[in-house]
């Protein structure tokens, strides 16, 4: 006897046919999410390690110029509505804002950008960590409902040979196997993105500190020597 999934499914009960239903459901779901994530995650590490380039290299301006084009990369994004930031503050102010002010101002606007592109990685994650841990438990539960059944059948016929007692058995562990098939690649592709994730987070948590010491240096201007310093110099 060959092996045929599609006949046991159509075999099976109504709640087992209603878990394989839920099963598929969680799975073409995650499965999107992974193709997504995966594209998602390639054009985030392509996009950082360009704009990265063109910031340690070039001036505020052509980095600006560079970064609308590698919006993918959360550090582009940030950079970019930090740069609008201080524009709009500066053109709404007329230069009138303290440097301390406008500073600020631009490390809240870092920071809210920094959360809102951490949020857009993870986006999608939760739903995978769900899938891989839950799907498991609800295609056994569809197998103990299907093994239940095939047990009320066997009292029904009132014999328990193999004839009778494996065809039900193998429509309830159906369900079992396609709830691994699901937890199975959701549970890789979390871990997996997981790792990526964790590396372009800390990269944005180093560019953000490193946009801060810079934005200030452009604010305030280069540190001025103190007046000790200066009273040495002359002295000198």
């Amino acid at each position: 006897m060959s092996f045929d999934l599609i006949s046991l499914i159509l075999q099976a009960g109504l709640i087992v046919k209603l878990v394989l239903l839920v099963l598929l459901v969680f799975s073409l779901t995650s499965l999107t999410i992974i193709v997504v994530k995966w594209w998602e995650l390639r054009a985030a590490d392509q996009d950082s390690e360009a704009f990265l380039e063109v910031y340690r290299r070039d001036g505020f301006s052509a980095t600006y110029d560079a970064a609308q084009h590698l919006d993918r990369s959360p550090l582009a994004v940030v950079f970019l509505t930090t740069s609008g930031e201080l524009q709009e503050a500066r053109g709404r102010d007329g230069g009138g804002r303290s440097g301390e002010q406008l500073r600020t101002r631009l490390e809240r606007s870092i920071a809210w950008g920094a959360t809102a592109q951490v949020r857009r990685l993870e986006r999608g994650m939760p739903f995978l960590a769900t899938t891989g841990s839950t799907t498991p438990f609800i295609g056994l539960f569809g197998t103990v409902v299907g093994i239940i059944a095939a047990f009320q059948s066997i009292g029904e016929a009132g014999q328990a040979s193999l004839a009778v007692v494996g065809p039900g058995i193998a429509e309830a562990l159906v369900a079992t196997a396609v709830g691994l098939l699901a937890a199975i690649p959701a549970t890789i592709a979390y871990n997996t993105f997981g790792g990526r994730i964790d590396g372009i987070l800390a990269m944005l948590e180093r560019f953000s500190s490193q946009l801060e010491q810079d934005l200030a240096l452009m604010v305030d201007g280069p540190p001025r020597p103190s007046s000790a310093a200066r009273g040495d110099a002359s002295v000198g």
